[in-house]
């Protein structure tokens, strides 16, 4: 059984990734959902817009309809795995991790390197305690994207409470190379922690 490691009080999980397509490089996940353009004061859609788009205005805007948007361009056969992962987010929040599983696995039927699929999968096996599988999955986004910050933000404190302290030693440092520095000091107090856990763990054992 692993050692318990007592993380620092404001550390918590990043969450979860939607898909965006519009202003963005969409293989570029690591915009947090707290950074959404403000919502649009006209209601209509533009007829320029493809169903998978619509679905994605209507969610950064925080319409209720959003799931229903996503569902038609999943039907419509418009960005299929990406219509899935957003959709995931929404059943998630909505307190339905199974249609969430069901959702974020679909997307990964229909493209297994979807990268948002894979961390928002992670994410959702880190909410259910199922941290092998998530290490898994927070594993397979980094192959996919190495550049993707806040994965490697989470696969850390898996990596962590798996007992593998020297790998999370490693992915933290990874991550703070990866993001502004305002935004690496945020992980200086969990990497201070691990570094600590890790001597004592050696003296322990008599490294």
């Amino acid at each position: 059984m692993g050692e318990i490691l007592k993380f620092p009080a404001e550390t918590a999980r990043l969450g979860y990734s939607r898909v965006r397509k519009r202003g963005r490089d969409p293989g570029d996940p690591n915009q947090l959902d707290l950074f959404l353009p403000p919502p649009a004061p006209v209601a209509n859609f533009s007829p320029a817009l493809s169903p998978f788009e619509q679905a994605l205005l209507s969610d950064e805007r925080g319409d209720a309809g959003a799931a229903e948007l996503y569902a038609q361009a999943i039907a419509g056969d418009d960005c299929v795995a990406d219509a899935y992962c957003n959709l995931g987010i929404l059943e998630s929040r909505k307190g339905n991790p199974a249609k969430a599983f069901d959702c974020f696995t679909s997307a990964l039927q229909q493209d297994p390197r979807h990268v948002q699929a894979h961390y928002n999968l992670a994410n959702l096996y880190f909410e259910v305690n199922d941290f092998r599988l998530a290490q898994l999955h927070y594993e397979l986004a980094v192959a996919v994207d190495p550049g993707f910050a806040n994965v490697y933000f989470n696969l850390a404190l898996v990596q962590s409470i798996n007992s593998d302290l020297a790998g999370a030693i490693q992915t933290l440092a990874k991550y703070q190379s990866l993001v502004p520095p305002d935004e690496a000091r945020n992980a200086d107090e969990l990497l201070r922690t691990l570094r600590q856990s890790l001597a004592a763990r050696n003296e322990r054992s008599g490294r």
